[in-house]
């Protein structure tokens, strides 16, 4: 299952702390129309995705990440919590509302795409960024893919299994969600399995120790006669 996006840090939360790098960063300005800045973001999606195709995997990221920064000072979710503390933005229409939300999502699917072809992979930075993507578009393939494959390699094979068993649903077909699926279910049964060999050994430990407390009394008994 291949797409473009993976990524490094760019944290949409604590908004009303990081206030002044948020505007000091953002290029768009009252003076500047709110579709200027969606297409400036757009744009950015698009040299991340050609450096993405190119292998160019760190350039692709700061793309995204740009392309995050800019619809950030568009987005009145984010906005509300620093209301008053920067410029006042313009309400956006439904079509201004659907190519935001739609950058969005193709960014976050794209850096966590990224963070996948890294050497070394952070899995719960996937994780997040698919989560996200997963908020605005629950039945994402790509999302609910790598936010499963990212859960089971945490360890979370339970969680894993919930994400992958939506993600066949969606994709029946997908040899990665197929293969990936199996592996989350294999790993439930393994640890099913070992709780089981537990739980066996906790109770034949408790039956020889009841067994030899018998055998103790019932001696102690014979001595007595």
């Amino acid at each position: 299952m291949e797409a473009a996006g993976g990524g490094e840090s760019l944290d949409v939360q604590g908004a009303v702390g990081g206030a002044e790098q948020l505007f000091s960063g953002i290029r768009h300005t009252p003076a500047k129309p709110v579709w200027a800045s969606l297409e400036e973001a757009a744009q950015m999606k698009t040299e991340g995705n050609s450096f993405y195709r190119n292998k160019n995997i760190r350039s692709a990221i700061g793309r995204y990440h740009r392309a995050l920064l800019i619809l950030r000072g568009l987005d009145s979710d984010v906005m509300a919590a620093v209301k008053g503390l920067g410029p006042e933005i313009p309400a956006l229409t439904p079509e201004q509302e659907a190519v935001l939300r739609n950058t969005q999502v193709d960014c976050y699917n794209n850096l966590a795409a990224c963070l996948l072809q890294r050497q070394t992979v952070d899995y719960a930075r996937v994780r997040d960024y698919s989560l996200r993507v997963l908020q605005w578009r629950p039945c994402d393939v790509k999302a609910l893919y790598r936010a499963g494959v990212a859960t089971l390699e945490m360890g979370n094979a339970q969680t894993a299994k919930l994400y992958l068993t939506q993600a066949c649903r969606e994709q029946p077909n997908d040899a990665n969600v197929r293969k990936h699926l199996l592996r989350a279910e294999e790993k439930l049964q393994r640890e099913l399995q070992k709780e089981r060999a537990m739980y066996q050994g906790m109770f034949s430990s408790s039956t020889k120790s009841s067994s030899g407390e018998g055998m103790n009394q019932a001696n102690r008994a014979g001595e007595g006669v």
